[in-house]
This record gives C-alpha cells, sequence and structure tokens, in this order.
C-alpha cells in the first residue's frame, strides 16, 4: 500500500521511499475509464500522489480561434480540499497562481503533440484533480491528462466525429532536484519541500523536452548540474513513457 507522509516539515531521510535508488521513479499506476460521463479519464498514481483527469469534448471553439480551422484543448488543475495536511480551500472565483501556473503547463504540453487541424473545430478540456499530493502533482497530471485525451480522441472516432486521433506523439513529465547535496528523481513531498533545486520537465515519446521548468530554491546551478539533472531524468522519462504506451496500447508513430 501506498505510504502517505503526514509531517509537513519532514527530514530528507536517508533512504529513499519504495526503495529506489537516486534516479529511480516511484511505483505508476495508470487507470482508465475512471469517470463513466467523461468523454476519456484516467486516474493516475506516483506513489502516493494520487489525481483523476478527466477529459471532456465540446463543439466549436473560442471565439479568438474560429478563423483557424482547428481544435483546441486545455486544462485546468485543482487540489481537493483534503488532499493535503491541512484542507486547502476550493478554488471559485478567486484562483490560485499556482493553479493557474499548473494548468498552462498541462495545457502547452498537450497542445504540443496534437494535431489541431486533425482535431477540427472542437474543444477538449481535460480537468486534472489530485485527490492526494505527496510531491508532483503537475508532473502526475501531465501523463494521466495525456492518457485521457488519448481516450477522449478515440471516443470521437469511435462517433465518427473525426476520422483518426490526433494525436503525433505521447507527453510525460517528471520532477528532479537537489536535495541535501544529492541529485534524485522524481520527488515526493519529504524530498521536495526541502530541495536547493526543484526542476519539472515535460517530455515527447520523441525523446525531446517541451517543457523545462527550474529553479534554485536555495541555491543557484551551473550549466554542469543542469546537464547532470536533464541525464538523471532521462531514462525515468523513458520508463514512464513505456508504462504510458503498455496502459493505451500506443504504437511510436514515425
Amino acid at each position: 500500500m501506498p505510504v502517505m507522509f503526514k509531517d509537513p516539515t519532514p527530514a530528507v531521510p536517508a533512504g529513499r521511499s519504495y526503495g529506489r535508488p537516486d534516479g529511480g521513479i516511484r511505483p505508476v499506476t495508470l487507470t482508465r475509464a475512471v469517470m463513466p460521463h467523461a468523454s476519456g479519464s484516467c486516474q493516475v498514481e506516483f506513489g502516493a500522489t494520487k489525481l483523476i483527469c478527466c477529459a471532456t469534448v465540446e463543439e466549436g471553439v473560442p471565439k479568438w480561434r474560429r478563423d483557424a480551422h482547428a481544435g483546441w484543448v486545455s486544462a485546468e488543475y485543482a487540489m481537493l480540499p483534503c488532499s493535503t495536511t491541512t484542507r486547502s480551500r476550493r478554488e471559485t472565483s478567486a484562483r490560485k497562481g499556482r493553479s493557474m501556473e499548473i494548468e498552462r503547463l498541462i495545457g502547452r504540453s498537450l497542445r504540443t503533440v496534437c494535431d489541431m487541424k486533425a482535431l477540427g473545430e472542437y474543444t477538449v478540456t481535460v480537468d486534472c484533480d489530485v485527490i492526494n499530493a505527496d510531491g508532483g502533482t503537475r508532473t502526475a497530471a501531465v501523463t494521466g491528462a495525456w492518457v485521457a485525451l488519448y481516450d477522449a480522441f478515440a471516443a470521437m472516432v469511435d462517433a465518427k466525429k473525426i476520422s483518426r486521433i490526433p494525436l503525433i506523439d505521447q507527453v510525460v513529465a517528471l520532477s528532479v532536484g537537489m536535495v541535501g547535496g544529492r541529485l534524485l528523481l522524481d520527488l515526493d513531498y519529504s524530498e521536495d519541500s526541502q530541495a536547493e533545486i526543484d526542476m519539472n520537465l515535460a517530455y515527447t515519446g520523441r525523446h525531446e523536452f517541451i517543457e523545462i521548468q527550474g529553479t534554485g530554491e536555495r541555491t543557484p546551478f551551473s550549466r554542469e548540474r543542469l546537464n547532470a539533472m536533464l541525464d538523471l531524468a532521462e531514462p525515468g522519462l523513458q520508463e514512464l513513457l513505456r508504462i504510458q504506451a503498455e496502459c493505451v496500447g500506443w504504437r511510436k508513430r514515425a
């Protein structure tokens, strides 16, 4: 069973959760079709971090998009009130800057691997709701949102709304950082809360980066250290691509 870390300010442990090495990812589970009313849905688990991602298809596109003769994909992100050790207030009229930043990351990542012309004049919104937070919620959201989007597109093909699934590639995401002088992949909360350097990476099936969000939380980092972090992350990202592809039966495009 996944372990939930209750202490909000734990010391960094000598060993890592799930007995993994510095370059190891947490156990990952992707479960499809968890929300029957959604066009596509996925429950994603990275260790104790758990989210539900649901895709909704609507006819038409935003007004500013109408002359493009192409579709649109966006995302929304929220943390449920009891997803952390202290209650998070529901976001209603006043959106949190963090949530808006994360949903932009998710949306950009998804749009980069979509053929909007093939989608036609439809809008797909992927809602990513955090059930339990133990670090890496945004990276888990990107990974699960792609699965939900894939299934929504497949449902559109079945309904003869579009002729093919308008995805040109996969996208996954992971965090990497430096904690206590150690470079670590896929940080859980106990690690992330103590990180000197924190970075989130969105990555495609063609082994290209969509986004590199890096911050020297407590110390700056050199080009050499940046390269070392990217080198540590790539095998884990490729493993995540394999898990995601196996989940939906994706075959790599030429």
